[in-house]
């Protein structure tokens, strides 16, 4: 299986059984929830909050990576979610400007990034004599396939930094990509939608000695007539 399924494949149960995206919250309070209707319209921040969107602006005006640090994340990303025949690379999906707002959103992602660029940019100048970004594809991919896997046995010491920062990289990319519209249509993930249900399977009711009322089935396991608003008599009896 390529590396790019596996990854789609552990992602494909964590992706359905949650919700992707925010929402206003409960308060009941009109003008909040009209300012924050007209925020969202005006910036296609669909369920995001006046406070929120704030938050966010505020993050944005912020620098904390640099330009040579933004790059080799560039790199990064795209060798762990290359682009394929049917989905974008991880750079068309905007990853990188992810990974550089929650490194200013989550303080505690900072050392550990900017000291693992450092690491990678060392150890090209070991093997290499140059950084990470001026290597070759054949030499950037020598290092990351020394710190791509877990070194369970202990046989990779020197390494350790490196497995470390890749493995938070890593985490970062597929969190950032499979939360884009791009990274939604790779995974096939439709999101919530009514099915059709056409009743209790036949066995299950043989097992338990019942069975649909015919006058019932027709009305309510009419697949036809699933768009119909259910009409009653005065009585309380179901019509249609």
């Amino acid at each position: 299986m390529k590396r790019r399924d596996s990854l789609k494949t552990l992602l494909v149960g964590t992706v359905a059984g949650a919700t992707l995206g925010s929402t206003i919250g409960c308060k009941t309070d009109e003008t909040t929830t009209t300012e924050a209707t007209n925020v969202a319209a005006e910036t296609g921040l669909y369920g995001r909050t006046p406070k929120e969107i704030a938050h966010d602006n505020k993050v944005n005006t912020e620098v904390y990576l640099n330009e040579h640090e933004l790059t080799t994340i560039a790199v990064l990303c795209d060798i762990i979610l290359p682009a394929t025949a049917d989905a974008g690379a991880a750079t068309e999906a905007e990853v990188p400007a992810f990974i550089d707002f929650i490194v200013k959103d989550i303080p505690s992602h900072q050392l550990p990034i900017r000291g693992g660029l450092m690491w990678l940019d060392g150890e090209a100048n070991r093997r290499f004599n140059k950084e990470f970004i001026a290597c070759s594809d054949a030499e950037q991919i020598q290092i990351i396939d020394d710190i791509a896997y877990p070194d369970d046995e202990g046989k990779k010491p020197l390494m350790a930094p490196g497995i470390k920062f890749f493995n938070r990289m890593r985490n970062l990319t597929l969190t950032g990509y499979y939360t884009t519209r791009m990274g939604l249509d790779d995974l096939g993930y439709t999101g919530n939608y009514a099915n059709v249900w056409d009743g209790v399977p036949e066995e299950v009711l043989a097992n338990h000695d019942v069975d649909y009322d015919p006058e019932w089935l027709a009305k309510c396991v009419d697949q036809s007539k699933r768009m119909d608003i259910a009409e009653w008599d005065a009585d309380g009896n179901l019509l249609t």
